[in-house]
């Protein structure tokens, strides 16, 4: 039978979260735009025996981000890829929160972003920015503007057509 180990508390930055952990074909320079373009903050970095990030936690806005190199076979199991390697395409979408959509996306479009929705004020009371990073995961920043009832919600909707 195996050993009991002591309950330990989850940390505050992991307990009320799913963390994305995205995979690029270069880390160091994924992390350097997500500082110049999002305001990141680098919490640490692992580096890989043979060169390259293993793994490395930034944080966005107040979310932890966790990242890595695709071909750094972290668990062993051969299968993270980065959007690169898979035509461009993600099958992962990263939201978050910031207060000020419109500057955000100026930054981000000036460290390299491809915008694919100007900040556009949306049906569901949020100001949002969608873009492309060099990397090729697709981020939706978000500014709320106003609540909206699931009733109106449903309304806006069906009146969109």
């Amino acid at each position: 039978m195996a050993e009991s180990t002591a309950h330990v508390e989850i940390p505050d930055r992991y307990r009320y979260a799913v963390i994305p952990h995205i995979m690029v074909d270069d880390a160091a320079a994924a992390i350097d735009f997500y500082q110049r373009a999002f305001g990141a903050h680098e919490d640490f970095r692992v580096d890989a025996p043979g060169g390259g990030v293993l793994h490395a936690e930034v944080t966005v806005g107040q979310s932890v981000l966790m990242l890595g190199e695709a071909t750094a076979d972290e668990a062993g199991v051969g299968s993270f890829l980065a959007p690169t390697s898979l035509g461009g395409g993600t099958s992962v979408t990263l939201h978050v929160f910031v207060p000020d959509v419109d500057s955000l996306a100026e930054r981000a479009e000036a460290a390299g972003a491809e915008i694919l929705q100007p900040p556009t004020d949306m049906f569901h009371g949020d100001r949002t920015v969608i873009l492309k990073d060099p990397s090729g995961h697709i981020w939706v920043f978000l500014t709320h503007i106003e609540d909206v009832s699931e009733e109106e919600l449903r309304r806006r909707l069906a009146a969109a057509g």
